[in-house]
């Protein structure tokens, strides 16, 4: 690639780095940015999820090195989106992803009403609705297997379901929607590579940006809390939505 393209790609990378790590969605820069520049559509998706692998990484660090993130309660979340992963990501080679991704746009619609209607969501900690063991034996599974199969708003559904039944603040729910993102991305990530679909120099080049990127970010969510994360949150839920609807329903 010419140096003009790669310094284009760091950049994408610091934004797509930025915004995942307050609210997810990185992909909705990054993933445009490698197909502008001409990459095939199975090159560019596995490319994305090498230098995605390295943003989550660092969210993940910088959300547990400040405490938000306790490694031992994951455990068993980690586990599971570990198996969910690996089997949404050996099926979509076998399965068409098309119902799924038609689906999604609405799903992620229910998630946004709900926001935007919680107003004290995600403001202080509340008692959980179901067991943690339940709850990651269910999202953590069915997430992590979204994530290996489509992936598209994996982020929002894993913060709005921890707020929602596991009664954690936003922010402590975003460093460990990272904890998960980095396990299902890493699954994803190896099923990519062993099928020969990774163009290294565009994904470390990314991957660059995207430490940068997510260093700042979850440094900004974690100092300035709920009041920032959440409007984020929403404006990266609603491109989503849009995108997704665009991208599987015009004709």
């Amino acid at each position: 690639m010419e140096p003009a393209i790669l310094v284009f790609l760091f950049a994408a990378g610091i934004a797509a780095g930025f915004i995942d790590s307050i609210a997810g969605g990185g992909g909705l820069i990054a993933l445009p940015a490698l197909l502008s520049t001409g990459l095939p559509p199975q090159i560019a998706l596995g490319t994305n999820k090498l230098q995605g692998t390295f943003g989550t990484a660092t969210a993940a660090i910088s959300f547990t090195r400040k405490g938000m993130v306790n490694l031992k309660e994951c455990g068993f979340g980690i586990l599971t989106t570990f198996i969910g992963a690996m089997s949404g990501s050996w099926l979509i080679q076998y399965l068409s992803s098309e119902f799924i991704s038609k689906l999604v746009p609405f799903l992620l619609l229910g998630v946004l009403i709900y926001t935007v209607l919680s107003k004290n969501l995600g403001i202080s900690t509340t008692k959980a609705r179901i067991s943690r063991m339940f709850y990651y034996l269910i999202f953590g599974l069915g997430l992590g297997f979204y994530d290996g199969f489509f992936g598209p708003g994996t982020g929002a559904f894993w913060t709005a379901s921890l707020v929602a039944f596991s009664g954690y603040t936003m922010t402590k729910a975003v460093g460990v929607t990272k904890v998960m993102n980095f396990t299902s991305n890493i699954v994803a990530l190896a099923v990519f590579i062993a099928a020969g679909n990774v163009y290294y120099t565009a994904g470390l080049v990314m991957a660059c940006g995207q430490i940068l990127g997510a260093r700042l970010g979850s440094g900004l969510a974690i100092k300035k809390g709920v009041g920032f994360i959440r409007p984020v949150f929403i404006m990266v839920v609603v491109a989503t939505t849009i995108r997704l609807i665009w991208e599987n329903y015009q004709t």
